[in-house]
């Protein structure tokens, strides 16, 4: 077993915790992965905090990249010595994954909040202790640690020409915003799109429906910073929620509405905002995570009347293995700028990193692992 260092959350809404932990070998279908850098993102705070039902004590993580430390005796897809960024899991042999829904497997859950590998087991335990297992495989990664175990599915070669530090948010939050854009509304050139929430996820659609040629983008916050990041980003129109009317605003903006609204804060209220924002025949992408059970309102008639579509939305629909590479690519071009949404912080500042997020000082963190 390999020794390594990790963040543990041990209790609901506790700290994390650096402890020394022990790591099991691949097995034939994984992968060890020396962890470079990872993203922090809401949906860690959301396992931290117990709104989602992640068995405790574990190792969360899910942004992760690094560099292949060693290989299964069945691993193909990636070779020691690649660059690879770490994303969400999938088992590959239900309906959904046989026709290509990566994002809605039958086991989407229980591979990615179980805190166990497909078979119930982990491979994590403490140094000190290992008769007492830590839960891990979050996302299948569980990359807040030097080093991960993941299954070859989840790991995604990317150029060594581009900064490894820099990408593993692109295996969750940024492919969530900017997929949902690209894969799944399909903003056109020309079109209008409004983004409820300026977080990673909301910021990296506006870039991405300026990538896709949307000719007005509204970026929707109560942050004045993010605001004008978003305008830097691609936004024609910004609107601070707490000083405006963010419906009365669009639609003064839009005659008539927006052909897309994108809702990533994961509130109820927001949420009806960004139906009612739309125009007819228009369509509303949920991305927001909220506790389970959370239940939102719509206007009926004004949904069916005017055939509005609201569509959920998971991971932006992405096939990791073609749309990373193309987020990478239109990066290095100078198109898809994600690296003014990051901070740096080290591992023993996570939990700083955690706050600043919450509070909304910094947008995008990422918890260097290697020094």
């Amino acid at each position: 077993m390999r020794r390594i260092r990790a963040a543990v959350v041990y209790q609901k809404g506790g700290p994390f915790q650096i402890e020394d932990l022990r790591l099991e070998a691949p097995r034939t279908d994984e992968v060890l992965v020396r962890i470079v850098a990872t993203g922090m993102c809401h949906t860690d705070m959301v396992a931290r905090d117990q709104l989602y039902d992640v068995p405790l004590p574990v190792v969360l993580g899910h942004e992760g990249s690094g560099i292949v430390e060693q290989i299964g005796d069945g691993v193909r897809k990636v070779a020691v010595g690649n660059h690879v960024v770490l994303t969400y899991m999938w088992c590959g042999h239900c309906k959904p994954c046989l026709r290509g829904d990566l994002t809605y497997c039958e086991h989407f859950y229980a591979l990615n909040f179980g805190g166990v590998r497909e078979d119930g087991s982990t491979s994590t335990c403490l140094a000190n202790d290992t008769r007492r297992p830590i839960h891990d495989h979050f996302f299948g990664q569980s990359s807040f640690g030097t080093f991960a175990l993941v299954h070859e599915r989840n790991v995604i070669k990317v150029p060594e020409t581009a900064p490894l530090e820099l990408l593993g948010p692109l295996g969750c939050g940024i492919q969530t915003g900017a997929g949902a854009v690209i894969n799944t509304l399909k903003v056109s050139p020309g079109s209008s799109f409004v983004a409820f929430g300026g977080g990673a996820v909301g910021l990296s659609a506006v870039m991405a429906a300026h990538a896709a040629g949307a000719t007005t983008i509204i970026s929707v916050d109560v942050v004045p910073s993010r605001l004008a990041l978003a305008m830097e980003l691609g936004a024609t129109h910004t609107i601070n929620s707490r000083e405006t009317d963010p419906v009365e605003a669009v639609h003064k903006i839009i005659n008539g509405g927006a052909d897309f609204t994108l809702e990533s804060s994961g509130r109820p209220a927001v949420l009806r905002q960004a139906i009612d924002a739309l125009a007819i025949r228009g369509t509303c992408g949920i991305v927001g995570a909220p506790a389970l059970g959370t239940e939102a309102s719509f206007d009926v008639n004004g949904v069916m009347t005017t055939g509005k579509r609201i569509i959920g939305i998971v991971e932006g629909d992405s096939k990791p293995d073609l749309f990373i590479p193309v987020l990478v690519e239109l990066y290095q071009q100078g198109k898809f700028p994600f690296d003014r949404l990051v901070k740096f912080y080290s591992l023993d500042q996570i939990n700083q990193a955690a706050e600043d997020s919450e509070k909304g000082i910094t947008i995008k963190p990422i918890i260097r692992l290697q020094s």
